[in-house]
């Protein structure tokens, strides 16, 4: 199945390595400065692009966290729309640090992984000036992702707008009691800029 120019070009900007310096340095009190890992694996290949991603503080960066897989496809029932299908990895410490040791990725199949219901979110494709695009996504305020790790119930907030130097992360984790944003992007979206490009590692 080929891919739509969309799909390539959202999995192009979403591919790379990513800070929020500017962002920490102007407000540290409320923002972390954090490296971000957005990098391809070759998973699901015949009609989906996948990324392996996680982030570390940038003083912390032997001990990265957050490790998931972002699927990025057409939607089933609109191939002009695409979607992205988020994953959990069933052991995490066997693919933690795999953003900064791309051979690892390598050795990643399907029964690493495992789907997490209800955190399928549909992206908005946004034209722009000198033929690019946004592509923004954020879940349903009513209807949080949820999933259940080492035996506890969790719920976050996800979603992105993202363009070709840019990327804004509006990832929340939501108090499944009170409805409440616990952490995260609590005043605002994390602000990264791209500062290395893995793009190049795509198989389309």
């Amino acid at each position: 199945m080929a891919l739509s120019p969309d799909l390539i070009r959202l999995g192009q900007y979403l591919a790379g390595e990513f800070e929020n310096a500017e962002q920490a340095l102007a407000q540290p009190a409320w923002y972390v400065n954090l490296r971000l890992w957005q990098r391809p694996v070759p998973l699901f290949p015949e009609d989906s692009i996948c990324l392996y991603a996680e982030q570390a503080n940038v003083l912390k960066l032997d001990r990265p966290y957050r490790p998931r897989l972002l699927r990025l496809r057409s939607q089933p029932n609109d191939s002009s729309g695409l979607q992205v299908d988020y994953y959990k990895f069933k052991d995490s410490n066997a693919i933690r640090g795999a953003g900064s040791n791309p051979d690892l990725l390598q050795q990643v199949t399907p029964n690493w992984v495992e789907f997490l219901p209800g955190c399928t979110l549909d992206i908005q494709t946004e034209p722009t000036a000198a033929m690019s695009s946004c592509f923004r996504t954020q879940s349903d305020a009513q209807r949080p992702c949820c999933f259940t790790e080492g035996g506890q119930q969790y719920q976050v907030s996800l979603g992105f707008a993202a363009t070709a130097t840019e990327l804004l992360i509006y990832d929340r984790g939501i108090d499944p009691k009170t409805g409440k944003a616990t952490w995260g992007a609590l005043l605002g979206p994390f602000i990264f800029k791209k500062c290395r490009d893995f793009a190049a590692e795509l198989r389309l």
